[in-house]
């Protein structure tokens, strides 16, 4: 078994990888609570999840025993990972977190709490959240996962080590593409395409509906030529966001509810079946709820990475105007990328650019997407609203 082999998926970042794994060689150096930042994609909650599996492991990150497995799987007594589901997370959540995480160790070691965009936590929540890491038993160990380190109170960020990921190169990610088994021409297209997001560039490599969805996104420069096809590309935009949505809920949801029916016996017949389906239709009620939210969430989320791919469109077709030599993210459609560069300006590309990025600020605050997709694509078209 190989010390650090916890730290082998995490692509270009080297420097990262040193900076934790001299921590796990001397723990003398271990602070209790760390901010691991980066782009998404960029692996910061995998890189949380290998620290924490590294701290638990008697042969520090080997990731082939029971407590390297448990970590992989979420299942470790030691290690509670938190992952908001909707928009928000909320104070009661924060707190019944905090109550927890004050627990002693089950092995001795460390209690490690991960907690995936902690930058959705509300401002009362960040309240709770900062009290505990002020003051954190002796054995708590807190893992913070953001964007950046704004996107947390200067409170909270302050009494935190920072660790700070970057955007990995094309072929670190391609190569941990083709260490999956997946071809060299199909690693290198979803490398590109992905812009460094690891697990966008390994869906869009292995399942056909992501590169296919992408695909759909990638013609709607061609087609925004008049106002009825500009209004048209929209309703796709967001239909297409909304189908992925409703699919990927689906998934998460139904074995949610099946867990919670069994947990309360359904089925069962005796003493106490009534009081059971009283609380179990209580407990389906705030499941539900918290599913819509998530549901929410998912949908905000495959819209704005239809918004990212077309900005991304934009910026080669911006490079081919301007000559730049960087590498093209969408380097296979550079026949569609040269018809926009010769049909427009580079003034316009930039406008363009800052259209999807105005969209994606307005959906970030709750414009019905339908709205503002339809007032981008229009500027897309060089067209204005109507008013």
């Amino acid at each position: 078994m190989t010390a650090g082999a916890v730290f082998s998926s995490l692509a270009g970042q080297d420097d990262v990888v040193d900076q934790l794994q001299s921590v796990v060689h001397d723990p003398s150096t271990l602070t209790h609570a760390w901010l691991l930042t980066g782009p998404p994609g960029s692996g910061r909650s995998v890189a949380a999840r290998a620290f924490a599996a590294a701290l638990l492991c008697a042969d520090q990150g080997c990731g082939q025993c029971p407590s390297c497995r448990q970590v992989a799987a979420g299942t470790h007594p030691d290690l509670l990972f938190i992952r908001p589901d909707g928009l928000s997370y909320g104070v009661k959540q924060t707190r019944d977190l905090v109550l927890k995480a004050a627990a002693s160790p089950v092995y001795g070691g460390w209690r490690i709490v991960l907690f995936e965009d902690a930058d959705r936590a509300t401002e009362q929540a960040a309240n709770a959240l900062l009290k505990a890491i002020e003051e954190p038993p002796p054995r708590t160990v807190w893992l913070l996962c953001a964007p950046s380190a704004a996107d947390l109170p200067v409170t909270i960020r302050s009494r935190c080590r920072l660790v700070v990921l970057r955007t990995p190169p094309t072929n670190a990610v391609a190569e941990i593409l083709r260490d999956e088994g997946v071809s060299d021409d199909v690693a290198l297209d979803a490398a590109r395409a992905s812009l460094g997001h690891i697990g966008r560039a390994r869906r869009l490599a292995t399942d056909a509906e992501t590169a296919s969805r992408r695909r759909a996104v990638l013609t709607v420069p061609l087609r925004v030529n008049t106002v009825g096809e500009a209004l048209s590309a929209a309703a796709a935009l967001v239909q297409a966001a909304e189908a992925e949505a409703t699919a990927t809920t689906e998934e998460l949801d139904a074995p949610e509810r099946e867990a919670l029916r069994r947990a309360f016996g359904e089925g069962s017949t005796g003493k106490g079946v009534a009081t059971a389906v009283r609380g179990a239709a209580g407990a389906l009620r705030e499941l539900e709820e918290r599913q819509k939210s998530r549901a929410t969430r998912i949908k905000r989320d495959a819209l704005d990475l239809a918004l990212l791919d077309l900005a991304a469109f934009y910026r080669d077709v911006l490079a081919v105007q301007v000559g730049a030599g960087i590498e093209l993210a969408n380097a296979s459609r550079e026949p569609d990328l040269r018809t926009i560069a010769e049909s427009s300006t580079p003034n316009v590309t930039v406008r363009r650019i800052e259209a999807i990025m105005t969209c994606r600020e307005r959906l970030a605050v709750n414009v019905a997407p339908l709205l503002a997709v339809e007032e981008l694509t229009l500027a897309l078209s060089g067209r204005s609203a109507p008013v």
